[in-house]
């Protein structure tokens, strides 16, 4: 199960028992945000996209949407996301529970989006689709073996 390999890869922070689990599904950015009782802009939501040899995972802010021409002048590409069979065989996570920790794939990228570091405090899922954990947006960019804070995003209006 996915969410026990978060746990396990969350151990080396002593993080594992801060994961949150809840009785309600989590896996759209309006359903955490109802499952945690917070606005959906503070959901941190993973996206995933085709390159030539893997992929590359975007966390963003959960009002973020990707800004297709910023995106293809960061990576030199089209913005094409991953299917949900790809996003799996990637990441190891189904659609509902992606997020970039326990990432086992060296041909897997994380990048962080600047729309997260307008909170104190964001939640990224952790591997399963009723999951998520509180983490700062520094944390998140080095427990995610971030690269490095990207642009890629437009805010909702």
């Amino acid at each position: 199960m996915s969410i026990e390999k978060v746990r396990k890869y969350f151990e080396k922070y002593g993080k594992e028992n801060q994961i949150l689990e809840f009785p309600v599904s989590s896996a759209t950015v309006e359903l955490a945000a109802k499952a945690l009782n917070t606005d959906s802009a503070r959901i941190c939501k993973t996206l995933s996209f085709k390159t030539a040899d893997g992929c590359i995972l975007v966390c963003m802010a959960g009002d973020a949407k990707i800004d297709n021409k910023k995106f293809k002048t960061t990576f030199g590409l089209k913005a094409k996301m991953l299917t949900p069979e790809e996003v799996e065989e990637f990441t190891g996570h189904k659609i509902g529970g992606v997020c970039p920790f326990a990432i086992e794939k060296s041909c897997v990228e994380v990048y962080c989006d600047n729309s997260l570091k307008r909170f104190n405090t964001i939640f990224p899922a952790c591997g399963s689709s009723n999951s998520a954990i509180e983490l700062t947006p520094q944390e998140l960019f080095e427990f995610s073996n971030s690269i490095s804070w990207i642009d890629v995003c437009k805010l909702s209006e």
